[in-house]
């Protein structure tokens, strides 16, 4: 088996690149690099430079490489960016994913595990996701990941190929230092800029029907979410025939903004600091958390890292990029 994985260069994809080297598999990557770092990449891994739109070095890469399995991470993923241009997370995402496809079938792959998101899943009013809640996307992002997910299954019944769709809910942590999110789009590293800056981390409503008002979630450790893909593509090559498996990848367990809040500033050295509250923002459901009972039973995985891990390794890579802000926790903690 050799694995191609598109996107291998960014955050996710370098952690899934290094999960698949470590477990003994071959891999490629292709990325166009546009949000990411060669230097993530274990030793050795073939880097090819290019966009997945560009069918002619897709088909090139597949046959010079013997690929017998794709992993797809390459799209853009910024909610509120999707909102402001949504041609391009339609054309990037959708439209790109279609060509990849295409070159795929032609190239006789059987195997195919596509990135989605529990952005597909929009405001669902359950306690736990399933993967049969009902998918109601509220962004074009979250539209694109759904319809990505349609043309996976849809292409693999009509070719023959056996395809798993992994829908992520919040990623967060690191392998190592090095690995780690440079983007500030999600929570945690929201709230490391806020107190390396000296200010208190904000809290977006805190009037929620949840046990302490504010908003509840379900984050998973990249490490342990490059292992789920390592287990479906595994899964993907027992496989007799065409198969095809969507899965929910979290932990099963909630963790409140404010919880959040007090893990980030023990983990910095800014109990001195206190959260702001601020009003709600439009579109947050008070409770967002996985069922991942499909998985273990599926594949054998389950999350082995809780959330304090996820904190103290997004704040070691975040250190590492910010070191001023080591020095910010140490007069925090002086003056606490």
């Amino acid at each position: 088996m050799t694995w191609l994985i598109t996107g291998g260069t960014g955050y996710i994809g370098a952690h899934v690149a290094r999960a698949m080297v470590a477990a003994g598999e071959r891999v490629v990557v292709l990325d166009d690099v546009s949000s990411g770092f060669p230097e993530r990449l274990p030793a050795g891994v073939p880097l090819v430079r290019a966009s997945v739109q560009d069918r002619d070095v897709v088909d090139a890469t597949l046959a010079e490489h013997g690929v017998t399995g794709v992993i797809h991470l390459a799209a853009k993923k910024q909610v509120g960016e999707s909102v402001e241009q949504p041609l391009t997370y339609y054309r990037e995402n959708v439209h790109g994913l279609t060509v990849l496809l295409e070159a795929v079938a032609a190239a006789g792959v059987r195997r195919f595990v596509l990135s989605s998101s529990a952005a597909v899943y929009g405001m669902p009013d359950v306690d736990l996701v399933t993967e049969d809640t009902p998918c109601v996307p509220m962004n074009p992002y979250g539209e694109t990941k759904l319809a990505g997910e349609w043309l996976v299954r849809a292409t693999g019944r009509a070719h023959g190929i056996s395809t798993a769709c992994l829908r992520y809910f919040n990623v967060a942590g690191a392998a190592a230092p090095e690995l780690a999110d440079v983007g500030v789009f999600n929570i945690i590293p929201m709230m490391f800029e806020k107190v390396t800056a000296g200010e208190p981390p904000l809290i977006f409503g805190d009037d929620y029907d949840t046990p302490d008002g504010t908003c509840v979630r379900d984050y998973i450790h990249v490490e342990d979410l490059a292992d789920a893909h390592l287990a479906a593509a595994r899964w993907l090559t027992a496989q007799d025939g065409s198969r095809d498996l969507t899965l929910n990848v979290g932990t099963g367990q909630g963790v409140s903004v404010r919880e959040m809040a007090d893990l980030v500033l023990g983990v910095s050295g800014r109990r001195d600091l206190t959260p702001v509250v601020e009003p709600r923002r439009a579109g947050d459901p008070a409770r967002v958390v996985a069922s991942c009972e499909r998985a273990t039973r599926e594949l054998g995985w389950r999350a082995r890292h809780g959330i304090d891990a996820m904190v103290g390794s997004a704040w070691e890579g975040w250190c590492r990029r910010h070191p001023e802000a080591r020095g910010v926790a140490g007069e925090g903690a002086r003056s606490a």
